[in-house]
């Protein structure tokens, strides 16, 4: 018809019968060979970059605090190995404890065994040998008794006073406290300033005032440490439960596909609306509990997140969020009830596939290793090129100075020109950076490392899709299963697209990388930006990084196509996302309901398991259950294990799933070509299964009407 002929003609022509094709084209030559040097050449830069990293950087400046001199406290093999704290003889003169973790506050900085422990002035300590020989450890050397107070103050070698204080971050912070809503330290509300004037404890705060927010912090990561020291080993066997559940689902989907389906259907409905059942009841049991009617907002944030579950209105949140996911659960399965029919056949179909191709399962776990492996490079080559700075160091004084905070020498600062002109002053150490050419161009060997990274992990998950599509192809073009399959269905395939096909697998995650990165800059120009920007700035900003999302989804999914065609028919990358763009254009509309409803299926898969394996591990860790009193660990917070174990077994699931999902895409791709390239005669038979070829109404001609 006229009609056909204009719509095929807009969207590719469809395939012709062609009887020499029996699945994945095994005559094939390399594609995309000028990607695949691109690649290579980028390896070899990326490691080039490593090694220049390596041998430049000092992880011990992340690792150790750094005094006045540049040198490390607590460094193993060197003077300072038992001084491993940081001391700061004037913590007044720091802004904030930001300064002091970036190492730029202006005043003397010195490593030290421990921090003072009680208050003491020069003046004071000068009068008692055993005192001022206490004194003199946080001094610097060359101090004897035979100095005089103004001398020793004039030279800058001892504090004019100490305050009791506490190690943070191995670095020495003034002890304050709270007594009576009075600011204390040491238990003192006043000290004195080695001047002989008496100030407040609050004063004190201007050196310190964020950090207790930090400290605070530091607190709760160290008894979420302790809480994953404790319950390690039950978070792992949660891990291995949920392991041997997705193994288990995808076992039983082999042999129970249609009736898993309705069961995980239904459970998932179950579970979702027991959550629901129980934020009410937690909402109203808190409704006589004095202070639980306080918002969120008037809340704030606290650092002890288990303050938050004795608000009603947190309950409340939850279970609007359930009742709302439930909800568009149910109305999508009843108006998608029909296509869902179509899409249990094709999981079935699926299933029967990965029981032909059982190493299928366990691929993920070489990708995994394979993506370690470039996040460790990554990781570690970013971590050696930020730290392969120099040591910087600038003029800090007390009185006015025209070279205050310029750069300067230590070796020669006293013979200086500045010192001179400026007899107060020192010449400390500030920050690391550097004037070399390699430090002109850090920042953009740290952005090559990021751009390396996505494009590497890109290219790990697109040979995975490929290795998998090339091995569920080959089932599904099989006309006797398993006879016509290769031996290795997973090696064979995963040959083929390394030996022919790694340019294009480059071609592919290059795009991807090219987006993703870009939309890495937007978000770095969004906080550079922030507070300075106007609203039309603003929305711009809003709009490109929604419309880059978006491309990037798009790709994703282009490109996820585009190799399943490569795999089969060996073509290069911009051929086979054309022929699959058409070929899924043809077929809109199959393609917008039947596997977007294939794969939120597999979604409530993933959601059922992670479900039933996280209120196991409530029940478990929250003490509920009275068998478990005894069994399970004494925690600080047991949401901690509870978030561990529903996330990794999330990303459990999803590498069990993702082989399911990657094996429906391809089976979906092949039906699709399967219906255009035969018509059912006993020349060109459908070789789709009986199941899809029922419910489409199409059979082969051969076969008795039913």
């Amino acid at each position: 018809m006229p009609e056909d002929e204009e719509y095929f003609g807009k969207n590719g022509e469809p395939r012709k019968y062609d009887p020499a094709f029996k699945g994945p084209i095994q005559n094939r030559s390399c594609t995309d060979i000028v990607c695949c040097i691109f690649f290579i050449l980028a390896i070899l830069g990326y490691i080039a970059v490593g090694i220049l990293a390596w041998s430049q950087g000092d992880p011990r400046k992340v690792i150790y605090p750094t005094d006045s001199r540049g040198q490390f406290c607590g460094q193993a093999g060197t003077p300072l190995e038992k001084k491993r704290m940081l001391f700061y003889f004037n913590i007044m003169k720091c802004a904030s404890p930001m300064v002091l973790l970036e190492f730029q506050c202006p005043t003397t900085q010195m490593c030290v065994e421990k921090c003072p422990e009680k208050f003491l002035t020069l003046v004071k300590a000068y009068t008692n040998n055993k005192d001022f020989d206490y004194y003199k450890q946080f001094c610097k050397e060359g101090v004897t008794n035979s100095m005089g107070i103004p001398e020793i103050l004039r030279l800058g070698l001892c504090p004019a006073m100490l305050t009791p204080s506490k190690p943070f971050t191995r670095r020495c912070f003034p002890a304050l406290g709270q007594k009576g809503g009075v600011i204390t330290v040491g238990n003192s509300s006043h000290f004195d300033d080695g001047s002989g004037t008496i100030r407040d404890a609050k004063d004190l705060m201007d050196g310190v005032k964020n950090a207790t927010v930090v400290i605070e912090a530091r607190q709760v990561v160290m008894k979420i440490f302790e809480d994953y020291t404790q319950s390690w080993y039950w978070i792992l066997l949660g891990l291995v439960i949920a392991m041997l559940t997705s193994l288990l689902f995808i076992v039983l989907l082999r042999f129970l596909a249609g009736i898993m389906i309705w069961i995980m259907v239904a459970l998932v409905i179950l579970v979702i609306g027991y959550g629901i059942f129980h934020c009410y009841m937690e909402y109203a049991a808190l409704k006589e509990e004095p202070g639980a009617d306080v918002t969120l907002q008037e809340l704030g944030f606290q650092t002890d997140l288990t303050i938050y579950l004795q608000i009603r209105q947190t309950w409340l949140a939850f279970m609007i969020i359930l009742a709302i996911v439930e909800v568009i659960i149910i109305l999508l399965l009843i108006f998608l009830r029909k296509r869902i029919l179509i899409a249990v056949a094709l999981i079935k179909e699926a299933s029967r596939a990965i029981g032909h191709v059982m190493s299928s399962l366990f691929y993920p776990l070489f990708t995994f290793v394979l993506l370690a492996m470039v996040i460790a490079y990554w990781a570690v080559t970013a971590v050696f090129l930020s730290t392969s700075n120099e040591p910087i160091y600038k003029v800090f004084n007390d009185t006015e100075c025209e070279h205050s905070r310029k750069t300067c020498d230590p070796a020669n600062f006293t013979t200086s020109p500045m010192k001179y002109q400026c007899p107060d002053s020192e010449c400390l150490f500030a920050f690391y950076g550097g004037e070399t050419v390699y430090h002109k161009y850090l920042i953009g060997l740290q952005f090559y490392n990021v751009f390396l990274f996505f494009w590497c992990a890109n290219f790990v998950t697109a040979m995975g899709q490929m290795t998998l599509a090339g091995a569920f192809s080959s089932y599904y073009w099989a006309f006797v299963k398993p006879d016509d399959m290769p031996a290795f269905p997973v090696f064979s395939s995963l040959g083929r697209s390394l030996r022919y096909h790694t340019g294009t697998l480059a071609f592919g995650s290059l795009i991807l990388s090219i987006i993703q990165i870009i939309r890495v800059l937007l978000e770095y120009l969004d906080h550079k930006l922030k507070g300075a920007h106007n609203k039309f700035t603003k929305f711009l900003l809003c709009c490109l990084k929604c419309c880059f999302w978006c491309l990037e989804k798009c790709i994703k999914f282009l490109n996820r196509n585009a190799y399943i065609m490569v795999a089969i028919y060996g073509k290069n990358f911009c051929t086979a996302a054309k022929d699959a763009f058409f070929l899924l254009m043809r077929n809109m509309i199959r393609v917008a309901v039947l596997d977007k409803v294939t794969d939120f299926l597999l979604f409530l898969g993933k959601l059922l398991i992670v479900g039933l394996v996280g209120v196991f591990a409530f029940f478990f860790f929250s003490g509920r259950v009275k068998a478990f009193e005894n069994t399970a660990p004494h925690l600080h917070y047991y949401w901690v294990p509870i978030l561990t174990v529903v996330v990794g077994s999330y990303l459990i699931a999803h590498g069990f799933f993702s082989v399911y999902a990657m094996c429906v895409d391809t089976l979906f791709l092949c039906f699709l070509e399967d219906l255009e390239r035969n018509d059912g005669s006993a020349e060109k038979p459908y070789l789709m299964p009986d199941s899809l070829r029922k419910i489409l109404n199409k059979k082969n001609k051969d076969q008795p009407a039913e």
